[in-house]
């Protein structure tokens, strides 16, 4: 190769990497817009706060894999 085909080479790379920066920029704004659409079968984000929970919406509840509060596993 001479000197001139790969400077035509660099270039073209070049020029593909700043359109692939240029989609990825693209990407990502609408991602943080919420923009973006889902993959099929995803479910849509949902945020969970960092606050804690109310204890009184455990009140009656049952201890998960443990049975229910004041009786005996058999």
């Amino acid at each position: 190769m001479s000197l001139q085909d790969d400077l035509t080479a660099v270039r073209r790379n070049l020029n593909e990497l700043v359109r692939s920066v240029e989609r990825l920029e693209r990407d990502v704004a609408r991602q943080a817009s919420g923009d973006a659409p889902r993959p099929p079968g995803q479910a849509p984000m949902i945020t969970v706060p960092d606050t804690p929970y109310d204890s009184t919406l455990w009140t009656d509840s049952d201890d998960e894999g443990l049975g229910a509060r004041d009786r005996r596993a058999p």
